[in-house]
């Protein structure tokens, strides 16, 4: 089983998104409007994020300047304020329960990543991480996805993923993976357009498998 964190673990993304706007403006001269955040920011690594936005790819000291600075702000906005998407620890519990491993496949950073498992009281799960710096392409590209299954010793074609972005469905899809998406983030008809089996609102929705 394989986890993204951000729209997965914690339905989080109204901080990120909001941290986009106000660091873009400030270091980028951007004025993200509601169809970049909507297609452009979510899923990836900040690099290829600004990529995207911009048609250039930064150099190593803009794409740290703003990584800083973005992560820095998200970490403010949710600070506190940061709880699990509905009925996810039952469901750990069970996969626990039937000797099911899962792994964390996220593009968040270290400093992120505890961040969030430290407000989610999450310090003694998610032991198989695949953070943004341990590969060398983000989502979209399979690269994450492939990663997670083989720290699991598993084909990816075993493997059920868990996402809520557009680019995160395309790396899990095109990686082998089965994909439930989270719509959290992204509407219905993308995630399944993006190569999502299912989609469902939160964890609640595997309530019968786990009776």
């Amino acid at each position: 089983m394989l986890f993204d964190m951000d729209g997965v673990l914690t339905d989080n993304n109204v901080f990120h998104r909001q941290a986009w706007v106000e660091v873009a403006a400030e270091i980028l001269d951007l004025r993200l409007s509601e169809h970049d955040l909507d297609t452009k920011v979510d899923g990836g690594r900040n690099p290829e994020i600004i990529e995207r936005l911009t048609g250039r790819v930064p150099d190593a000291e803009l794409a740290q300047r703003f990584h800083d600075a973005k992560e820095g702000r998200y970490r403010d906005l949710a600070r506190g304020a940061l709880r699990e998407v509905q009925g996810l620890s039952g469901y750990l519990d069970a996969l626990e329960a039937r000797g099911i491993p899962y792994a964390l496949v996220t593009s968040a950073d270290r400093i992120n990543v505890e961040f969030g498992m430290e407000a989610l009281g999450f310090g003694h799960r998610f032991r198989t991480r695949v953070l943004g710096e341990d590969v060398s392409r983000g989502k979209p590209h399979p690269e994450p996805f492939l990663l997670g299954a083989a720290r699991l010793g598993l084909d990816p074609a075993q493997c059920l993923a868990h996402e809520d972005a557009v680019n995160g469905v395309k790396s899990a899809a095109g990686a082998g993976c089965t994909v439930v998406a989270l719509r959290t983030t992204a509407p219905e008809a993308a995630l399944l357009a993006a190569g999502a089996t299912l989609t469902a609102p939160d964890f609640t929705a595997w309530a019968g498998w786990l009776a």
